[in-house]
């Protein structure tokens, strides 16, 4: 029997505890020697980043730990990291979070011995750190990006390099090639007689122009001279990879969308796809992996359309991609297997949470036989039934100078609810970080929570956003905190406007740069009820020169470079505008937050208390930028959903833990 009741107060099946009860989140699936490995980050353990195994033969069989629990498989170079290990001939190389040290494990049928490290201690703890270990054939050394800190917590003067380093530990480190500013994507041949890696310099972020280098290989770990393959300040190349047959791929920009190509015989750039449609993401994080080199000299590659993710195979020969039909609408993080024959993936839909996949290219090409992809490991162990699920629909909506942008809508949706003739629900505007990121469509819990409960969501994938195209991505050039803003705030008037949801319950959150929509959103728009800013920026100048090397020029394009810009700067932050907030506000902060520290949340709360307006502030020791620990993850959720019914004036289905609002003499009366 449905229930009725108003938006907001539907009983969800979808509970506080679930959001990080028998959840983990799967990251970087490997395929070698027939296991498959991937890494699981477990907030019931603090958010400790644990490799796993599943050993050939044993799928929908129990995975393993490679590693006890003093151990932990995280890199911090970047800060945002990425893949942080690499398997060859049984033995599991990683970065573990407490020291940035690299450790080896042997594994087999069952843990073989404890790690021991393959790098010395620093004198200064964490001042080196690797990222994207690759094995050389032969497994007598290994590859990886390093980054030195001379100073804890200072961004000036970090160093990186690529080095080489002795897979048993023997020899320090030896850098290969220097003088870059940054370094990724180290892939090696087949045959270890070539290497090649993408770099790029400030200002230049990764997504805006990189260079894609070769070199010899020795025997001894030495290199020869670099070529310049490919790339520059206004191209953006990514994802070198070499297939079975040595011939180097990779990602480029240059058409205006980010096509696959290959290098051709006299060393020339041969696109093998054209579309438009983007075939990598951004390089936020290491390891990113949007296609494969098959055996047969396949390709097996993923991209987007819309926001929704689609799978094709381009075989020898064949003029353009075969669209592969699957459940997904996300494939991500793809890795061959040593014989390039099977494939495995981060994989998810509007109805499956992200799991990791093994994929079958022979059997996908088939029209008909075995499925093509099944299901190795799903990051829930409990699954809600999908008849309580909202699923997305992708809108396209008008914005400023006569554009128009894009999103994912999600009605509110709960079969055992509905709400009384003539409401309309409010909306959460959910603007992502980045800002060059982008929402996708697949299962996510922390969003079915409020749809379940009766709220609207929609995720703006504003100008700047990735999958659109390098033109749209640009739109954000010099105009961080204008363009997002626009279209964050013209995506709710548009489905105010037709009927969807309630123009005056609006509500918008967002995370890092998510949250410097927020607050500009609250700041210079009087168009929300109230907002909920997760680390967010409040001063963009002092994110400029606070922040960590990797993003420490990023806004010399996004606003300007400083001091020049100063006054663009203030102009657009939030903190030196307090005079025009006037609308409630609930703030996250981890108070180890290198990205975004927090002086920057507690000079927003302490304006928001100072004007007298309804506000709270929730800071979580040892949290850095994003949550990982469950308790924080469960009590985030809870704290906003109170905070929102406060200011709503609606009664929540479940008890909640109440949050210290300041100034609440001014919300409704609970």
């Amino acid at each position: 029997m449905v229930e009725i009741a108003p938006y907001g107060s539907w009983k969800s099946p979808i509970s506080l505890d679930m959001l990080v009860k028998q959840v983990v989140a799967l990251s970087y699936p490997w395929h070698s020697g027939g296991d498959v490995y991937w890494l699981e980050a477990r907030p019931d353990e603090g958010g400790r980043q644990v490799i796993v195994r599943l050993a050939a033969g044993e799928a929908g069989g129990t995975a393993s730990d490679v590693f006890g629990p003093d151990f932990n498989a995280r890199t911090l170079v970047h800060e945002y990291g990425g893949i942080p290990y690499a398997v060859a001939d049984g033995v599991v190389y990683f970065s573990n979070f407490l020291d940035q040290r690299l450790y080896r494990v042997a594994v087999g049928d069952a843990l073989t011995g404890s790690p021991e490290p393959i790098t010395g201690e620093p004198e200064v703890e964490r001042s080196v750190r690797f990222a994207q270990p690759v094995v050389a054939p032969g497994g007598r050394f290994l590859l990886a990006v390093r980054e030195q800190h001379p100073e804890p917590d200072v961004a000036t003067g970090v160093v990186n390099d690529i080095v080489v380093i002795p897979t048993d530990g023997s020899a320090e480190p030896r850098v290969i090639t220097s003088g870059h500013d940054f370094y990724s994507h180290v892939t090696v041949s087949p045959s270890g007689d070539r290497v090649a890696w993408i770099s790029w310099d400030h200002p230049n972020m990764p997504w805006d122009g990189t260079e894609l280098w070769e070199a010899e290989l020795h025997a001894g770990g030495t290199v020869g001279e670099a070529r310049r393959v490919a790339g520059g300040p206004a191209e953006s190349v990514t994802q070198p990879k070499y297939s079975p047959q040595g011939v180097l791929h990779f990602v480029s920009d240059r058409t205006g969308w980010w096509n696959l190509y290959s290098v051709g015989a006299g060393g020339e750039a041969v696109r093998i796809v054209s579309a438009e449609a983007e075939f990598a993401v951004p390089d936020w994080v290491f390891g990113m992996s949007s296609y494969v080199c098959l055996a047969d000299g396949s390709i097996l590659a993923s991209w987007q359309e819309r926001g929704i993710g689609r799978l094709g195979l381009l075989r020898p020969g064949a003029d353009g991609l075969e669209r592969l039909e699957t459940e997904f609408t996300t494939i991500a993080l793809l890795q061959a297997s040593d014989d390039h024959r099977v494939v495995v993936a981060n994989a998810g839909s509007p109805t499956e949470a992200r799991c990791i996949v093994r994929i079958d290219p022979a059997l996908a090409a088939q029209s008909a036989g075995a499925p093509a992809v099944s299901v190795l490991k799903r990051s829930r162990a409990t699954s809600v039934d999908a008849r309580h699920l909202s699923v997305p629909q992708a809108i396209e909506f008008p914005t400023g100078s006569g554009l128009t942008a894009h999103g994912l809508f999600y009605p509110p949706h709960n079969s055992d609810h509905d709400a009384p003739e003539g409401e309309l629900p409010p909306l959460i505007v959910e603007s992502h970080g980045g800002p060059t990121s982008a929402f996708s469509a697949v299962l996510d819990y922390g969003k079915q929570f409020w749809t379940s409960r009766g709220f609207a969501v929609v995720d703006v994938n504003y100008g700047g956003s990735t999958g659109y195209g390098r033109e749209y991505r640009e739109r954000l050039r010099g105009k961080w905190g204008i363009v997002d803003l626009d279209d964050c705030v013209n995506a709710a008037r548009y489905l105010a406007s037709t009927g969807r949801v309630d123009a005056r319950r609006l509500l918008i959150h967002g995370g890092s740069a998510g949250g410097y929509t927020t607050l500009c959103a609250v700041t210079f728009r009087d168009v929300f009820a109230a907002g909920a800013s997760h680390f967010g920026v409040a001063d963009a100048a002092a994110l400029a020169r606070d922040t960590h090397k990797f993003e420490s020029r990023y806004l010399d394009s996004m606003i300007g470079p400083l001091p020049e810009a100063q006054a663009v700067y203030e102009e657009r932050s939030p903190i030196f505008h307090t005079d025009l907030l006037r609308t409630p506000l609930i703030v996250f902060q981890g108070l180890e937050d290198r990205v975004v520290p927090p002086n920057q949340a507690e000079a927003m709360v302490a304006a928001l208390a100072e004007k007298g307006i309804p506000h709270a502030y929730l800071a979580y020791e040892g949290e850095q930028h994003g949550f990982r620990r469950a308790e924080n993850v469960r009590r985030t959720a809870e704290a906003e959903l109170y905070f929102y019914a406060r200011v709503l004036g609606f009664t929540p289905a479940e008890d909640l833990e109440p949050v210290p609002i300041e100034n609440d003499d001014k919300l409704p009366i609970a």
